[in-house]
């Protein structure tokens, strides 16, 4: 298919890395942008990508940026906001465009599952349903937790080396940003995805004690896990200083861990060619971010 691959969200996380293994794959001139703020992005214009500016809330101005561009990837909208007027003004801004093509990054979700995480999931059906309504062609990417994430939910642990949160001891499998973001690319870059859906999660499962245990086996130092009820999980976050919102917020994903909404699949493998991160490799990386620091 010719045209521009659009990411949207290209400042964040995830859209940034998809365009630089997008980079990997197609040619520069052949690869677009989006960001509320395209200064940040100069790096990729002076590599040959297209930058625009563009925000969720500005039909008019996302129908101007999507100009030319045949697949674009619709990165979900921030928590906190109105999600589901964004992705619907990114949706017909597409379609007015001449978009034919639309990669949704939905919440990985178990089968038949009717856990609701606030202010992620929720949206995921009615953006669906918009996206089957367009009458485009439609490729959603459900993806885990972010390996990072849960790093970043942990934390530096307390003095006693103990992870306190309400994960339970159901085996979740996450996967590395890095990973999704590669498959990702792989997908956009390529043809004969329409209509198919792939679940970019972690091919290997662990629980939230084997993090405990790898951490200590890493560090030297045992590490042990503590299944938290969610409200004592809340008062903890609010005492250390974070909203209450946002601390019932980070509570549902270890809930979402507990209820097991994160399975297993090969499908990240199968699109890369490689394993995903394990656990050990990416705790190895990252243990200095959980130890306490010396006073």
């Amino acid at each position: 298919m010719s045209g521009l691959i659009m990411v949207t969200g290209a400042t964040g996380a995830l859209g940034n890395q998809v365009v630089e293994f997008l980079l990997e794959r197609v040619p520069a001139d052949r690869v677009a942008a989006l960001a509320r703020r395209p200064e940040a992005l100069a790096g990729l214009v002076e590599r040959g990508v297209t930058v625009r500016r563009g925000d969720y809330e500005d039909p008019a101005g996302l129908a101007a940026a999507f100009d030319g561009v045949a697949k674009l990837l619709l990165i979900s909208a921030r928590s906190f906001t109105d999600a589901k007027t964004a992705h619907r003004n990114v949706i017909r801004a597409a379609k007015g465009a001449g978009v034919r093509h639309i990669h949704y990054t939905a919440v990985q979700r178990r089968a038949g599952s009717a856990f609701v995480i606030p202010q992620a999931t929720e949206w995921d059906e009615y953006t669906e349903k918009e996206l089957a309504a367009s009458g485009l062609d439609v490729t959603v990417l459900r993806n885990s937790q972010y390996l990072e994430s849960l790093g970043k939910l942990i934390g530096e642990l307390p003095p006693d080396h103990s992870i306190r949160v309400p994960a339970g001891h159901t085996p979740t499998a996450l996967a590395g940003c890095g990973d999704m973001a590669e498959a990702t690319a792989a997908v956009l870059a390529t043809d004969g995805h329409a209509g198919h859906s792939y679940t970019l999660a972690g091919s290997r499962a662990f629980t939230l004690d084997d993090v405990a245990t790898v951490l200590g086996e890493i560090t030297g130092t045992p590490v042990t896990y503590q299944d938290t009820p969610i409200e004592d999980y809340v008062a903890a976050r609010t005492r250390a200083g974070m909203p209450e919102p946002w601390a019932r917020f980070t509570g549902a994903w270890f809930q979402a861990i507990a209820a097991g909404e994160f399975t297993p699949t090969d499908d990240i493998e199968r699109l890369i060619g490689r394993p995903t991160t394990s656990l050990r490799a990416f705790l190895t990386d990252t243990a200095a971010d959980h130890l306490p620091r010396a006073v």
